[in-house]
């Protein structure tokens, strides 16, 4: 089984570091567009009152975005040269090569999501106190944000529609989750709306233990951190439930 695992990531890893150059784009539209966006919002201003905490939010979105785009391209590049199939002859269990494929996408989304974060963070001055009360909730965001990577994998294997639905969801990810403005400035209800999506629930609970300086009872009472593991969690076994449905079909198809 280690030998399976470790040759998904090894094969991910070379592809990704095979096309150096649609990384390093990436990092420059990312990091420019948050700027940008940050400009405009802040009416011919970077408002160092807003910066960090949205850099936080559009971070958490980078990593969707990026691990998303990594995990979901290499099941289709598979699909149309029809090497699907091949690749789950195997007597592994038929998640391993999945859980590869993830492991992968996850490195690459965290080192594009880092260094675009770290880009205004230069440009900008823009400073994000560190605090140990923040580190559960942004591992809950980490799993949340692969949990619903794993989900637009498992729609990949079946759905030709997928590149579209990536961008809506992603793009509405980006409207909502707080990388324009933070949460407690939407309206009640559209704040409402938002935490049902990927991130939301994940950045709110990271942001205050960073700029509130709320411990994790503070966050649990508050109803955050209830809600995140229960979202993360409802993710989670969606994603594995729709994996094992739509792998059967996906398999018939190839065949």
């Amino acid at each position: 089984m280690l030998d399976v695992l470790g040759a998904e990531i090894g094969k991910g890893l070379r592809v990704q570091l095979a096309h150096p150059i649609g990384h390093v784009v990436s990092l420059l539209i990312g990091a420019t567009m948050y700027l940008g966006l940050q400009f405009v919002l802040g009416r011919g201003e970077l408002r160092q009152d807003l910066l960090p905490q949205t850099l936080v939010a559009i971070g958490g979105y980078w990593f969707l975005q990026y691990a998303g785009l990594v995990m979901v391209s290499d099941l289709i590049e598979e699909k149309r040269a029809g090497t699907f199939a091949q690749a789950q002859m195997t007597t592994a269990p038929v998640w391993l090569p999945m859980l590869g494929r993830l492991i992968t996408a996850s490195v690459f989304g965290l080192a594009v999501a880092a260094v675009a974060a770290l880009v205004p963070m230069l440009v900008a001055g823009i400073s994000i106190p560190l605090r140990s009360a923040a580190l559960v909730p942004a591992l809950l965001l980490g799993v949340n944000v692969l949990a619903f990577t794993f989900l637009l994998a498992s729609l990949a294997l079946v759905s030709p529609m997928i590149g579209a639905l990536q961008s809506l969801f992603t793009s509405l990810v980006l409207l909502l989750n707080g990388s324009f403005l933070p949460l407690a400035l939407y309206p009640d209800w559209l704040a409402l709306l938002a935490r049902f999506l990927p991130t939301t629930l994940g950045i709110e609970a990271t942001t205050q233990a960073l700029f509130e300086g709320r411990t994790l009872a503070d966050i649990w009472t508050g109803g955050t951190l209830p809600w995140l593991i229960a979202h993360t969690l409802a993710l989670t076994v969606v994603s594995g439930l729709l994996f094992v449905r739509n792998h059967s079909r996906a398999l018939q198809e190839s065949s």
